[in-house]
């Protein structure tokens, strides 16, 4: 026979004296199935189960769903099994229709308890829900929590929010009110959105707040985790400081401090304006940029053209860096992630492995990774993105941008740039509005040279009425003016951002992928005569091209769609 600890409980008896069921030998019960009613049983079942106490049997899997029960979230009243019609009035007047609990809708045909007596409904899934009645030395608290068996319609005491979908506990002794989820917040936490270590506290002292993760008003009634340094003001939710998109799930109550020295440079200096960068062989100079000499470098972190500024170039190989990005930490504890980042620099060689999580734009630049090999989130994000801040101010919006809380979300969300549906976890938005905008407008820069124009190109946001037609310098065709596009004011030029950055942008030539066993090379498209696209039959339009099997191909979306076996045929004939 099973131990006590591995036998069921009896659903029909009362949760406060409940017995235990006993296995005995048979699939059938003798006396049939107390659930059921039937002489049927499982293949897979062994054995049937028996309350000595109540004088029922079961099949094995039939005693979670007897004909009646006592459930702890209605103790004063038996609940019994019915069945929805949503045709046939069950109790003259009342027509069943949702979940008291959890206030999903009862589907017609399914099965759910129903009390009797007082018309409370609850549906097998919650049925299934039996929380402890009592709680004895909690961690939130200095007494013992007894079950509040009804959705709390008022703010929970560890996190200010109002959830009617779980159990609550309650100290009347305190007048304290606590979610299930809440009574073992941890005490001490850290997240990658603030250097300092947070602790939970009940309260906080009269001001007025906004909570650094989500931005929203924090309420100083309720508990909310701030900073452990007395000058620090951080502040942030309980359910947003431990939420599994910021919070590692580590609790740092007893655990020493990290160490805050570490060394996370990515170069040395040594000497004037020259170092020495981590992943580089040689010496890198900072230079000024000369629109002649420097017209076609790159730079290498994030592969934008070097067009203006200073910059880090190799007098020994093709080796160049912003500024701005050689200046980026080998490590870095970021909003979009709740594990520290490192920067990859090593080349990829698989395609399919370039995408940025954030932008989904292929880039063969640098990119931040997670540094736990345990971390379920296979995240790579494109040092564009991680120079986002968290606090964003773009000229298309009044309103700063934040990071987005994705578990706050609500329906879909489209991206006030390009009006495509935001990325489910990774967007920003404004807290004042339902402004919200994508990491792939979000890094389109404001200004950008263009080699057939002496002026500099400005980002244009969209314009609220129509003054004139616009043209594009590139392909001729019609700009929307309600889109973004780029302009130049002095000269009358006009071009899609399509036209400008094209397809692979981010991809620099020279670069070789491998496509299954075959290398695919990126060839630069700069000659006068552009190759012809092998799948869509067009000319190559933007600044690299594909060749696979000695065919040229103008985009990724072309090499992925074009019948790859057929093509491979036709190069060995």
């Amino acid at each position: 026979m099973a131990s006590n600890e591995e036998r069921p409980i009896c659903r029909l008896s009362h949760p406060t004296q409940p017995h235990s069921l006993s296995r005995r030998a048979g699939k059938v019960p003798p006396s049939g199935c107390f659930a059921c009613d039937k002489d049927e049983f499982s293949p897979a079942s062994t054995f049937h189960y028996c309350c000595t106490t109540c004088d029922v049997e079961f099949h094995e899997f039939c005693h979670r769903y007897p004909k009646k029960l006592t459930h702890p979230y209605h103790l004063q009243h038996p609940l019994t099994l019915s069945t929805q019609n949503t045709e046939i009035e069950i109790k003259p007047g009342y027509i069943f229709k949702e979940c008291n609990w959890c206030g999903d809708d009862l589907r017609d045909g399914s099965q759910f308890y129903r009390c009797l007596i007082c018309n409370f409904c609850l549906d097998l899934s919650c049925s299934q829900n039996i929380p402890t009645l009592t709680i004895t030395n909690p961690k939130s608290h200095h007494h013992s929590l007894s079950l509040f068996p009804w959705p709390l319609l008022f703010p929970c005491e560890a996190c200010g929010l109002i959830s009617l979908l779980e159990p609550s506990y309650a100290c009347f002794q305190c007048n304290y009110m606590v979610h299930e989820s809440c009574i073992d917040l941890p005490r001490v936490v850290k997240i990658t959105r603030h250097p300092h270590r947070l602790s939970h506290t009940p309260f906080l002292p009269a001001t007025t707040l906004l909570c650094k993760v989500c931005y929203k008003k924090v309420d100083i009634k309720y508990g909310q985790y701030s900073c452990n340094q007395e000058s620090c003001s951080y502040v942030a939710h309980s359910k947003c400081a431990t939420h599994m998109h910021v919070w590692d799930g580590r609790e740092l109550e007893w655990e020493p401090e990290e160490d805050e020295d570490e060394d996370v440079a990515s170069f040395k200096r040594v000497g004037d304006d020259m170092i020495k960068y981590f992943c580089h062989e040689h010496h890198l100079k900072l230079e000024k940029y000369d629109s002649v000499r420097d017209a076609k470098k790159q730079c290498e972190a994030c592969i934008l053209r070097i067009d203006s500024y200073d910059f880090y170039n190799c007098k020994q190989c093709e080796f160049s860096l912003h500024e701005e990005c050689a200046d980026l930490p080998r490590k870095l504890a970021h909003a979009l992630h709740r594990h520290p980042l490192v920067l990859e620099t090593s080349p990829i060689l698989d395609y399919n492995s370039a995408g940025c999580s954030t932008c989904a734009r292929e880039s063969t630049g640098f990119r931040y990774k997670c540094s736990r090999n345990d971390c379920d989130n296979e995240i790579q994000i494109d040092v564009r993105c991680v120079l986002v801040p968290d606090c964003f101010i773009h000229k298309s919006h009044e309103h700063p941008l934040f990071i987005s809380t994705s578990y706050s979300r609500k329906g879909n969300i489209s991206c006030n740039g390009c009006k495509d549906s935001v990325r489910d976890e990774y967007y920003l938005q404004c807290t004042i509005c339902a402004f919200a905008m994508c990491y792939r407008c979000a890094t389109i820069p404001d200004e950008i040279h263009y080699k057939y124009d002496a002026h500099p190109l400005s980002l244009c946001y969209g314009e609220g009425e129509e003054k004139e037609a616009y043209w594009c310098e590139v392909c001729e065709k019609e700009v929307n003016p309600r889109e973004w596009f780029y302009k130049c004011n002095k000269c009358c030029i006009t071009i899609h951002l399509e036209c400008i950055f094209g397809s692979s942008v981010y991809i620099k030539p020279g670069y070789t992928f491998y496509f299954g066993s075959e290398s695919m090379k990126i060839i630069g498209n700069s000659s006068n005569t552009r190759p012809i696209c092998f799948k869509c039959d067009h000319r190559c339009p933007h600044s690299v091209y594909y060749k696979l099997f000695e065919k040229d191909f103008c985009s990724w979306f072309c090499v992925w769609t074009s019948d790859i076996e057929n093509c491979n045929n036709s190069e060995s004939e």
